[in-house]
């Protein structure tokens, strides 16, 4: 596996970063050989956050932890990813390593107890509505008018493509658009 560190804000000693790299390489055996995992580190307000990104092949997993320790904020980031992976177990077997979900006995024992696997994704209620063409300032105040997290729109400014607006945890907005 290989690995992107990013410190943001913040010089972390190179122990941590060692850490890192042993505690997410022990998910290699779930990743094909071109697994690539980015480890962002930063401190806001006493807290320690790391977001770590694994991609490999198609498949993109993300996760993001906040803790008052660093060594703690990895620990339970790396536990987000394999929750993830064993709750999607039946979805992601044909994109992992084939023997990626084959315990071996020198595996560290879990601290948690396994998750339920999820048979298939379940949707609750469908909406249909006239997707309508707009700029991306129109679409962000509809999408604060209606009072929601995001907007779909045709975004006239780039002939009439699919995109989305969607508020973002800074206060700031996001713009998601179609890559054709």
């Amino acid at each position: 596996m290989k690995f992107v560190f990013t410190d943001k804000k913040v010089n972390l000693p190179h122990k941590v970063h060692a850490y890192a790299e042993k505690k997410v390489g022990k998910l290699d055996r779930y990743f094909k050989a071109d697994a690539e995992a980015a480890i962002v580190f930063s401190v806001e307000k006493d807290r320690n956050n790391v977001e770590l990104t694994v991609r490999s092949g198609g498949t993109i997993i993300r996760v993001a932890e906040s803790t008052s320790d660093m060594f703690a904020t990895i620990d339970a980031a790396v536990a987000s990813v394999e929750r993830q992976l064993r709750k999607n177990k039946a979805r992601l077997e044909k994109r992992l390593r084939q023997d990626a979900f084959v315990r071996s006995v020198d595996e560290e024992v879990s601290t948690f107890a396994p998750e339920a696997e999820e048979d298939e994704f379940k949707i609750v209620r469908t909406k249909k509505f006239p997707i309508k063409p707009m700029t991306v300032e129109e679409a962000v105040l509809q999408m604060n008018l209606v009072d929601h997290t995001f907007f779909a729109f045709k975004d006239v400014d780039h002939d009439g493509t699919f995109s989305v607006v969607y508020k973002r945890n800074d206060g700031g907005y996001g713009l998601i658009e179609d890559a054709e």
